[in-house]
Parts: structure tokens; sequence; C-alpha cells
């Protein structure tokens, strides 16, 4: 049983993970990123597309704090609100979407992968990884994932049906626990299997972490379905101003 306290804490060691994916992002991108304190992640310069401006670390971070330090004149600039206790409508943002943190305890018995489901395997070069962003974006690799991401506290997972990738995740090992990202499935591969084969990757190589991500709508669904848990909301705030 999860209790209030319990969940507390857990959604705070999963928004230092995420904030150590973006940190781990925006440097592969020659960024330099901070954290102020122990409260907030922030990066001074605008982050890569689709990657926050400022993560919140503590449900007691004010907009005093969140947003001096950050580009607000910037298109894009976004702020991840980690404990959904922000209100920055008055500051030129709108929320762009509200999202669960889930948790999954380590050790949890993975779900039940098809014999005919695809294969998972590590991600090893830039060719790879290339391959891999276009799959995930559905039509071209952009940059958006540099090399110098692979290896070490990152893993992207793919998986594969012959030559061709048509599922994926990424697994970030960072405050006690593995963070998935981006996870797809296309080509007829659902995202219930999708979850089962990561899983099950993720299990074989950290398997004394428990996994942490944020979903919404279906792919929550699914997630819960995968034996995950949710753990309180969160929102992004995007500048519109």
């Amino acid at each position: 049983m999860i209790t209030d306290e319990t969940s507390a804490t857990l959604r705070r060691r999963a928004a230092l993970n995420n904030a150590g994916w973006c940190d781990a992002v925006c440097r592969a991108h020659g960024l330099s990123p901070r954290y102020e304190g122990g409260d907030l992640w922030l990066s001074p310069v605008r982050t890569p597309p689709l990657y926050p401006d400022a993560v919140t670390l503590d449900p007691g971070v004010g907009a005093a704090s969140v947003l001096p330090p950050i580009d607000t004149g910037s298109r894009g600039c976004s702020v991840k609100d980690s404990f959904a206790a922000l209100d920055l409508s008055g500051d030129g943002f709108e929320v762009l979407f509200e999202a669960q943190w889930i948790h999954r305890p380590a050790g949890a018995p993975v779900p039940t992968a098809d014999p005919s489901a695809p294969r998972w395997s590590e991600v090893r070069d830039a060719a790879e990884l290339a391959a891999w962003e276009a799959a995930w974006d559905g039509e071209e690799a952009t940059g958006l994932f540099r090399p110098s991401l692979l290896g070490g506290d990152t893993v992207f997972l793919a998986g594969r049906v012959g030559d061709r990738i048509v599922a994926g995740a990424v697994a970030h090992s960072c405050a006690g626990a593995v963070g998935v990202s981006n996870l797809f499935a296309r080509d007829g591969i659902g995202t219930d299997t999708a979850w089962a084969g990561a899983l099950t990757a993720i299990a074989a190589r950290r398997p004394g972490l428990p996994v942490v991500g944020y979903e919404h709508g279906e792919d929550l669904d699914s997630a819960l379905r995968s034996g995950f848990t949710a753990i309180g909301p969160l929102r992004v705030w995007l500048h519109t101003a």
C-alpha cells in the first residue's frame, strides 16, 4: 500500500530522476544546466525541443524562484511542475498537459511477452541511434538524441522485428531509480507489448532499481496494466505570451 507520505517520497525520486535525464540531454547539446539547492533544476539557456527549461523538485518551490533564471523571452520555454503546485497563468504560461508520475517497485514480475513479440537490444552506435530516433519520431532523425548519450547511465532500447525497429524506450538511471521515457510502438505493435519488452530488458540490466516515469491518457492506462502505480500529478506549463 502506498501512503500519502510514501507517494510524496516516490514523486520526489521520480522528479529527481527526470531532471537527471533532462540534464543529460541538455549537456549532450553543449548546455550547462544547474541545480538550485535541492529544490529546482534549470537551464538558463533554452533547452532542446520537448525538454523543459526548469523542473521543480519540491512542492514548495514558487514562481519567484523558477522564472527569473530561465529564458521566458524565447519561444517554447516550458516548466515541468513536478507536484502540480504552481500557478503560472499570470506569468504568460498555460498548461500544455497534465500527467501522472508512475512507479514500479524493484523486483516486480515483468509482464509476459508474446513469443512473436519484438526482440529487444541496446542501441550501440550513432547509426543505430539515428534509426531509433527516426522510428520514435515516425519520420526522420533530427539529432535530438546525441551519440554522447549512449552508454553509462543511459540505455536506448530497441524492439526489432527482423531489422526494423518497431518499438523502443529510453532507460536513464539516477536518483536510485530507472526512469523510462520516450516509449513508443509502431507498425501494429501495441503499447502493452512495448512495455513488456522494455521492462524485461530493464530488469535484466538494472534488477535492483525501481522503475519510474510519467504518462497520461491511454499511455497511462497501458502503464498501469503493466504493473505501475500512479503516485501523483504533474503539469507542464508552456510560455505563450
